[in-house]
């Protein structure tokens, strides 16, 4: 009897093994022949699983951004507003190895994105479903009858996201760990802020 095979889960350890090597080499460092060397499959296997490079690169992509939405959606809905809001940005900041392996997998995948539409839009519809969640939970810890889609809430969500992006790659610029506190002092600044 021929064995079964998971289709989806082979597809899933590939992307993890682009995502290695994305992450410690660069692009360039994901070719079709390492990909197939570092997963242990025979020469023209990824063919099964992916049409071509380009294929392997956007679901490696998807599954960077499904990781971040994932985490941010994770967050207990039981907790104050203002708790939920302090938890979603920092879902999104670089505060763990982990989260900082992925900004170095999507800081090179952003460049590749710029010259490949269907990359631009998927990381395009991320942020406005990102924007959208944060005017929300901004608007419900601020508490002070602003409407997610006041100005000055849009204004902060903004805010929030630029740092979280500029914190991401300002995280691969030092020692694995070494701006945490800066980012986690930021977080609790930002929640005084709209505290106060």
């Amino acid at each position: 009897m021929p064995k079964v095979i998971d289709h989806d889960q082979r597809r899933r350890e590939i992307v993890e093994v682009a995502k290695k090597l994305i992450a410690e080499g660069g692009f360039e460092a994901a070719t079709m022949r390492s990909i197939v060397a570092a997963a242990g499959f025979a020469n023209g296997a990824l063919k099964h699983y992916f049409a071509s490079k380009d294929g392997i690169i956007a679901a490696t992509f998807e599954s960077v951004l499904q990781e971040t939405a994932q985490q941010m959606s994770e967050l207990d809905a039981r907790s104050s507003p203002m708790e939920a809001l302090r938890g979603f940005v920092a879902a999104a900041m670089p505060l763990d190895a982990h989260r900082i392996t992925s900004a170095r997998v999507l800081l090179v995948l952003w460049e590749h994105s710029v010259a490949n539409p269907d990359l631009a839009r998927q990381y395009r519809d991320l942020l406005t479903a990102w924007r959208a969640e944060l005017t929300g939970r901004i608007a419900a810890a601020w508490d002070n009858g602003e409407p997610p889609d006041a100005p000055a809430v849009g204004v902060l969500a903004d805010e929030i996201i630029s740092v979280t992006i500029g914190a991401n790659v300002a995280s691969l610029m030092y020692p694995v760990g070494e701006l945490v506190d800066r980012y986690r002092a930021y977080i609790e600044g930002l929640v005084k802020r709209i505290a106060g």
